[in-house]
């Protein structure tokens, strides 16, 4: 079977005719995900990255084997040279230690945060054109930390966060109700932990707002356990965490941007006084597109949701404060 021409392969091109070029760097669960979900939806070709020898390329091989049979044309390839993520149009960052039962976001802190400090120096030097997608745990701060490192434009770093967390909450709300997850739309703010933000009074089935749906112990039990669905997966995996949701939130994201879509998106973005923030990333609703965070948008969300955004916000900026007294800021 020869390589696909499909019409989505359209999008995998720029004015200028070349195809589109995706780093994935870090070729663990997600990191493969990520490349799996890019190359089925034909957003260009893939490299996968990874320091452990034969890993990234070993997958990168079954990827491209599995084209002629799911029907895509990308191209994987797997490498351990960073050099080889030059002229990538996307990079997404997965690499870094995963979280593990009973450790919480910030225990990850000094370890990726030496990780992601290392490799930002090498995506500034072969991809310095690019818009990174962080997905490494604790994830807001990894995020500041790769803007810092990186020396890009706050719009070219966004962090794959509310993207995640509201997948979690669509999929809870169908599975409540029983409805096509489809049909839901949620919006959750906030860190990317346990004090994220989700927002009832935004989330709809078919237009519908979820209160005119559900009695509010329902709903308060969907938005907790949106709140601990990584942590629910983790203790159920036992060794590890989720990989499936984070690549298919990363590639959407990695869509949007390539395709010019401008979705609406919650992202982690760099604010600078938006809901009375700033100097920090954070989950917020932006609009995405091809040069990465085109618009930040501020919603109207109540007094409660307002402390509680805040309060999310502190434990980020804790985040931040301990890199910088261990010397990585």
């Amino acid at each position: 079977m020869g390589t696909s021409t499909s019409s989505t392969a359209q999008g995998t091109e720029m004015a200028t005719g070349k195809r589109f070029k995706i780093a994935c760097i870090g070729a663990g669960n997600v990191g493969a995900s990520v490349a799996q979900y890019c190359a089925e939806m034909e957003l260009g070709d893939i490299v996968l990255t990874d320091i452990v020898e034969g890993l990234p390329h070993g997958k990168a091989l079954d990827l491209t084997e599995a084209g002629p049979i799911r029907g895509y044309g990308s191209i994987v390839t797997g490498t351990n040279d960073y050099a080889d993520i030059a002229g990538s149009d996307v990079v997404v960052v997965t690499a870094g230690l995963p979280r593990k039962p009973g450790m919480s976001r910030l225990d990850l802190l000094s370890r990726n945060g030496e990780i992601i400090a290392g490799l930002s120096a090498e995506i500034a030097k072969h991809a310095p054109d690019s818009v990174v997608i962080m997905v490494t745990n604790p994830l807001d701060v990894m995020t500041y930390t790769a803007f810092k490192k990186l020396g890009f434009p706050p719009n070219r770093v966004v962090g794959m966060a509310g993207c995640l967390d509201s997948a979690r909450m669509r999929a809870f709300v169908a599975m409540e109700l029983g409805v096509s997850m489809k049909n839901v739309d949620t919006m959750v703010l906030g860190s990317h932990g346990d004090d994220m933000v989700p927002l009832p009074g935004y989330t709809t089935v078919s237009g519908i707002p979820i209160t005119a749906l559900l009695p509010q112990d329902r709903i308060d039990a969907i938005v907790e356990r949106t709140r601990k669905g990584g942590g629910e997966i983790v203790a159920l995996l036992k060794s590890g965490s989720a990989y499936y949701a984070p690549g298919a939130s990363a590639a959407r994201m990695a869509r949007s941007v390539l395709r010019n879509e401008n979705q609406l998106l919650p992202c982690s973005a760099y604010l600078t006084g938006q809901y009375d923030l700033e100097d920090l990333y954070l989950g917020v609703p932006v609009r995405l597109g091809r040069d990465g965070v085109q618009e930040i948008v501020e919603l109207a969300i109540g007094d409660d949701a307002y402390a509680a955004l805040h309060h999310s916000a502190d434990e980020v900026r804790t985040g931040i404060d301990e890199l910088r007294k261990l010397g990585l800021l």
